[in-house]
């Protein structure tokens, strides 16, 4: 495993909201794939052919995507601005033996991006009451993806009762055509995936609820 923890090491807003929230979750809370995300990638992102395919997950949290992805081969870098998240995916890599194929990297994601194009760029449910330039964030995110690769966004559409914004009843969400609209992307890309299903989704305390889930798959054209 390697870890990047050279940027976003100072304390920032974002880093001290979601180190306070990790300080107050299971660990093993969000240690499974997001179950939107994987069917998904499963039918959309060709699997891994031992060429070193590379994954980038945006807000990784515990790394339930992240150590999914890499059981399937991807090589992952997992990007968090919470250093305790990055910890318990390091540990996870660890236990699981993926630590080859896992690369947790801190990043407070308004400030610094990961170097480098991915075949696969993900981002679940990249929403916070810490006011950041989301839109720009996603825009870079697009940029990211190589000749070919995928873009996959899983975002709330509704939300759930055990939410950090339930109660706020001026929450609103755009729509996955305004969420599509936003990343910009012009020529050179091929929309697989744009709708908002519903599912059932289970919380922390093992409450269930019907939840809406914004889902956004681009496919970045191959280079002549």
């Amino acid at each position: 495993m390697s870890s990047d923890t050279t940027r976003a090491t100072d304390t920032t807003d974002s880093a001290a909201f979601w180190e306070n929230h990790y300080a107050g979750v299971d660990p093993q809370w969000g240690t499974r794939p997001n179950a939107v995300l994987a069917e998904a990638v499963t039918a959309l992102a060709p699997e891994p052919g031992g060429r070193g395919d590379r994954a980038l997950d945006l807000g990784c949290g515990h790394g339930g995507d992240a150590l999914w992805l890499a059981s399937l081969g991807w090589d992952v870098t997992a990007v968090d601005v919470s250093a305790t998240a990055l910890e318990r995916v390091g540990a996870g890599a660890d236990a699981a033996g993926l630590a080859d194929r896992v690369h947790p990297s801190r990043h407070d994601l308004a400030r610094t991006f990961p170097d480098g194009a991915f075949d696969l760029v993900t981002a679940s449910y990249f929403h916070t009451p810490v006011e950041i330039p989301r839109e720009q964030v996603l825009r870079r995110a697009a940029e990211a993806v190589a000749p070919g690769g995928l873009l996959v966004l899983v975002e709330h559409a509704s939300l759930a009762p055990w939410s950090w914004r339930d109660g706020h009843e001026d929450v609103t969400f755009p729509s996955p055509d305004e969420v599509l609209a936003s990343l910009r992307l012009g020529d050179g890309w091929r929309t697989e995936r744009c709708h908002a299903p519903e599912r059932t989704a289970t919380g922390p305390g093992g409450e269930t609820a019907t939840v809406t889930d914004n889902v956004i798959a681009v496919r970045r054209a191959h280079q002549d």
